[in-house]
């Protein structure tokens, strides 16, 4: 169960952040949740699809990692091997929220899991200097929580617009794999490409003047990443056959 408390230089102090990758971290997950204004780099390594959330008929965005439950196909024994990682994994162990303040305006307030095993006085990335001043580090994350922050309220419109004109739609993907095993990943939604072409001249403008229709086709485009996280599953695969028979 995560377990959160507001930063203050007074009680974290003397933190540390382990900033690498790996399972022991919480990184061997299936997907990470994106946004629209992600898509740019996620599409360049992951396919992009798209989970149902936990009210009905809302939907999330999503980088898909590997094919399984806590399978990640993008870690191997140096940590992360992709040339971007989501944002949603670079902004742990943090969170965001918003407080108003007296003038009315909202102040961004910043929480830690405590309970992450990011979390050390040992070693890594320090929260805050010998003063209680953020560290450039955190500077850095901050500028990152505020961006996904930004970019989860701007998707809560793209996904209204592509549930609007029933541009999302279930499918069923075959992972052909070298031993021959069927394999099928559902679950998902994918961009209805036949619904998106019947679309008149006003709601393609629509979309295009609010931001939506580029990562439309960028969520496409990621399609071709499924190629190669099928290599990568193949690759892992035959690496633990290899290891079964030196053992």
């Amino acid at each position: 169960m995560s377990n959160f408390e507001v930063l203050s230089p007074s009680k974290h102090r003397e933190l540390k952040i382990r900033t690498e990758t790996g399972k022991s971290y919480g990184d061997n997950i299936q997907y990470a949740e994106t946004h629209a204004l992600e898509f740019r780099n996620i599409q360049a390594c992951y396919p992009i699809f798209f989970s149902k959330g936990n009210n009905e008929g809302d939907f999330i965005s999503v980088a898909l990692l590997g094919f399984e439950n806590n399978e990640n196909l993008f870690l191997d024994n140096a940590g992360w091997n992709a040339s971007y990682i989501p944002m949603m994994i670079q902004r742990q162990p943090f969170s965001i929220g918003f407080q108003a303040s007296d003038e009315g305006d909202k102040k961004p307030i910043v929480s830690i899991e405590t309970s992450s095993p990011r979390i050390s006085t040992d070693s890594g990335q320090s929260v805050f200097d010998a003063d209680g001043n953020p560290t450039e580090y955190l500077n850095r994350v901050m500028k990152k929580l505020e961006a996904l922050h930004f970019g989860h309220e701007h998707n809560k419109g793209f996904i209204e617009s592509l549930v609007k004109y029933e541009l999302l739609e279930p499918f069923t993907l075959k992972i052909p794999l070298k031993d021959n095993s069927n394999n099928k990943l559902v679950g998902f939604y994918t961009i209805n490409e036949d619904k998106l072409h019947d679309l008149n001249g006003t709601i393609l403008a629509d979309l295009n003047t609010n931001g939506y229709l580029q990562p439309i086709y960028m969520a496409l485009a990621s399609f071709s990443c499924v190629t190669g996280l099928i290599e990568r599953k193949n690759n892992k695969m035959q690496k633990e056959w290899a290891e079964k028979l030196d053992s």
